[in-house]
C-alpha cells in the first residue's frame, strides 16, 4: 500500500507541473501561484496570497488534468479502506480519528506545495459534513459489505452533489455543461446502477475477529443454553453482530444513505466562497487544505464526545493505527484528485464519474479478495450494474466535450 502512495503523489505532483505549464500562467493552470491585487471582504484569516479571478474554474482549452483526477479518484477512493478491512476496528471511533489525523496531513503536504493559500472558515464547513458521514462508514462496511456499502453512498453522493451544482442549490450559481442531455442520462444511468447494487447480495459475517469472542472456557460453553450466560456473550459482540441479518442489512442501508447525502454536500461551501467572495482563488485545491482542517477538527471532537461517554474508557486497537494511516493517505490523495478534477470538469460532469467509479474497483475487491460476493446470480445482477455504472461515466465525460 505504500507504493500505492507514493504513485498517487507522483500522478499528483505530475498534474501539477504539466498544469502549471499547460498554457502558461493563464487558463491552463491548474496550481496558480500568481500574486493579484487583493481585496479584504471576504473573511480570509491566514495565508500569504490570493490567486486572481483570472484563474477559471473550469479549463476551456483542455480538460485531460480532471480525467487524470478522475482516475486517481476513482481508483484511491475504490481501494482506501482495504488497509483496514481484515483489522479490528470496534465502534470505528478511534479508527476514525487516527484516519483524519492522516487526511489531515495530506492536506497540510498540498498546503506548503501550493504557497499557503488563503485559508477561508467557511471552507471548514465541508469537512465537518464529510466527517459526520465518515462517523458511519465502519458500520456500514460491517453490516452490508465495502463493495455494496460504497456503492450506495456512492450513488447518493452523486445526486446530492451533482443536483447542488448543476441546479445552484444553497446559494450557487447553476452549472450547465456543455451536452446537458448527456449529463442527465449519465445521472440517471449511474442512480439506475445503484438499484442493481442493493439486489447484491454480501457475506461479511466472520470476517472480522473480535477479541472479546470466543474468550469463554469450557465451563461457560457448557452452560450455553442458560440465557445469562448468552446475554453476556451477546454484550461482548459488536453491536452490528447482535443484529439479525435483515434489520443488518436495512441499518447498513440507512446509514449508506445518510452518509452520502453529505459527502455530497461536502463541496458546496468551497464552491460559494468560489462564485461569492470577491478575490477568492478560483482554483479548487487552493481550498484542501481549510477542507481537511474541518474533517480533522470535527473528528476530533466527536472523538472527545465518545471518550466521555465511554467514561475515559474509549475502545482503542493498536493494531489498526498503521492501516488506518494507510487509509487516511489513499484518501486524502483521492480527494484531492477530486479537486483537481472538479477545477477542470466542473461539479456537474465530475460527480457522475467520480461517485460511481470507486464502487466498481470496491466490488472488484470483494469478488476477488474478500469473497464477500458469489454465486452466478450476483455476478450477473452485477454485470447489469458495471454496464449502468461504466455508462454513465463515459456519457458523463461527453458531456463536457
Amino acid at each position: 500500500m505504500s507504493l500505492t502512495i507514493k504513485c498517487g503523489w507522483i500522478f499528483l505532483v505530475l498534474i501539477y507541473f504539466f498544469g502549471t505549464t499547460n498554457g502558461g500562467q493563464g487558463e491552463g493552470s491548474v496550481l496558480h501561484f500568481e500574486k493579484p491585487f487583493v481585496t479584504q471582504s471576504s473573511f480570509p484569516v491566514s495565508g500569504n496570497h490570493t490567486t486572481t479571478n483570472s484563474t477559471p474554474s473550469n479549463n476551456k482549452t483542455s480538460g485531460w488534468p480532471g480525467y487524470v483526477g478522475s482516475v486517481i479518484a476513482v481508483l484511491f477512493f475504490g481501494s482506501n479502506f482495504v488497509p483496514i478491512k481484515k483489522f479490528e476496528t470496534g465502534d470505528g471511533m478511534f479508527f476514525q480519528w487516527v484516519l483524519c489525523v492522516a487526511i489531515w496531513i495530506s492536506g497540510l503536504v498540498t498546503n506548503c506545495i501550493q504557497g499557503f493559500p488563503t485559508f477561508y472558515p467557511l471552507a471548514m464547513l465541508g469537512g465537518v459534513l464529510w466527517a459526520t458521514g465518515n462517523i458511519c462508514v465502519v458500520p456500514v462496511v460491517k453490516t452490508i459489505g465495502l463493495g455494496l456499502g460504497l456503492l450506495i453512498w456512492g450513488s447518493f453522493n452523486l445526486l446530492s452533489g451533482w443536483a447542488s451544482g448543476r441546479f445552484g442549490w444553497f446559494g450557487l450559481k447553476p452549472e450547465a455543461p456543455p451536452r446537458p442531455t448527456l449529463n442527465y442520462i449519465a445521472v440517471a444511468l449511474a442512480m439506475t446502477s445503484s438499484i442493481f447494487w442493493v439486489m447484491v447480495k454480501s457475506d461479511v459475517g466472520g470476517q472480522i475477529e473480535t477479541s472479546d469472542v470466543g474468550d469463554e472456557d469450557d465451563d461457560q460453553e457448557l452452560l450455553s443454553d442458560d440465557i445469562a450466560g448468552e446475554d453476556k456473550r451477546d454484550r461482548n459482540l459488536p453491536w452490528e453482530e447482535r443484529l439479525s441479518p435483515t434489520l443488518r442489512r436495512v441499518v447498513g442501508i440507512l446509514l449508506s444513505i445518510f452518509s452520502g447525502t453529505l459527502y455530497g454536500l461536502s463541496f458546496t461551501p468551497v464552491i460559494y466562497i468560489k462564485e461569492n467572495y470577491h478575490g477568492a482563488s478560483k482554483t479548487d485545491i487552493d481550498y484542501v487544505f481549510a477542507h481537511f482542517c474541518g474533517i480533522f477538527l470535527t473528528s476530533t471532537i466527536y472523538f472527545v464526545i465518545y471518550c466521555i461517554i465511554m467514561k475515559n474508557k474509549p475502545k482503542i486497537y493498536p493494531a489498526v493505527i498503521l492501516p488506518a494511516i494507510v487509509s487516511g493517505a489513499m484518501w486524502g490523495i483521492a480527494d484531492i484528485g477530486w479537486f483537481i478534477a472538479n477545477n477542470y470538469l466542473s461539479e456537474a460532469v465530475s460527480f457522475p464519474i467520480i461517485t460511481t467509479g470507486p464502487g466498481v474497483i470496491a466490488s472488484l475487491w470483494s469478488v476477488f479478495v474478500f469473497k464477500e460476493i458469489r454465486g452466478c446470480r450476483n455476478f450477473v445482477i452485477m454485470g447489469v450494474a458495471y454496464t449502468f455504472t461504466i455508462t454513465g461515466a463515459v456519457l458523463a465525460g461527453l458531456s463536457k466535450a
